[in-house]
């Protein structure tokens, strides 16, 4: 299967052209993919955090924030589109250097890569728009059918819902795992779903566009964070970040996406 998903990524989409820099790179290319590079591994499925718009055009705030993290490392920035399954296992093989896709920060991951936190999200249930169930609360979803990505921390929580909810004698949910949250949405769009889980920020810009309606919002509150094999890469970024925070712009960048900064410190986390 990561094979497989890896042929599909054959289509990198470079967010930007690798262009000669006129400053000295602060990463060596013995820590790096590609030589001078900054190479990104996205899932472009979550409007507005990274997707591609109508002109095809890879865009969102996790795109600007990877631009501007390898700006100031003086490094040339690569966005190559995957599924979040080949995410880990192309990171362990070099085929990137970045994961940039808003994954959920968990100790299990903790142990498999060096991770830095920097944005705060958490997830909420869609439906149809106009929420022809009156789903208010968890409890509503009984017996429903709710679609998610599979594999990733959304997918893990919604197992967790499915289990509360039969744990209460309730009727059982019927999860249905697809390949990313634009499939996902796809199907809630046609009928397939019932609802839809997806990050907050996810579902507040389709209820903004009027696509879906956001029934419940503010589940499972965690941090966000990139995800490195090499820790000299990523006590880099922790640097970056830090900078950022001291003068503003990684603020002034989130707030223009609604997004909450992480509260902690930018420092590395990851195996011993």
């Amino acid at each position: 299967m990561f094979r497989r998903l890896l042929l599909g990524a054959a289509f990198v989409a470079a967010a930007l052209p690798a262009l000669a820099q006129t400053c000295t790179p602060k990463v060596p290319d013995s820590e790096l993919s590609k030589p001078r590079t900054l190479v990104l591994s996205t899932n472009p499925t979550l409007p507005p955090m990274q997707f591609v718009n109508a002109q095809g055009q890879l865009v969102g705030m996790r795109v600007e924030l990877g631009a501007e993290i390898a700006k100031r490392l003086c490094l040339a920035v690569e966005n190559v589109r995957i599924e979040f399954a080949a995410m880990i296992p192309g990171l362990a093989a070099r085929r990137w250097d970045m994961i940039n896709t808003g994954m959920f920060y968990t100790e299990e991951r903790a142990k498999l890569m060096y991770l830095v936190r920097y944005e705060e999200q958490a997830i909420s249930i869609s439906v149809p728009r106009g929420n022809p169930r009156a789903i208010r609360r968890l409890e509503d979803l009984a017996g429903l059918t709710v679609g998610v990505e599979q594999g990733g921390f959304e997918f893990r929580r919604t197992q967790d819902i499915a289990t509360e909810l039969t744990g209460k004698n309730l009727r059982p949910i019927t999860i249905r795992p697809f390949d990313n949250f634009a499939v996902s949405f796809q199907s809630l769009r046609v009928g397939q779903l019932d609802a839809a889980v997806s990050i907050d920020s996810t579902a507040k810009e389709y209820d903004d566009r009027g696509d879906f309606t956001r029934a419940i919002s503010g589940l499972f509150g965690t941090p966000i964070n990139f995800g490195f094999r090499s820790k000299v890469l990523a006590q880099a970024v922790a640097t970056v970040l830090t900078e950022m925070r001291a003068d503003g712009s990684l603020k002034a960048m989130l707030d223009r996406f609604g997004v909450k900064e992480y509260a902690g410190a930018f420092e590395v986390v990851g195996p011993n």
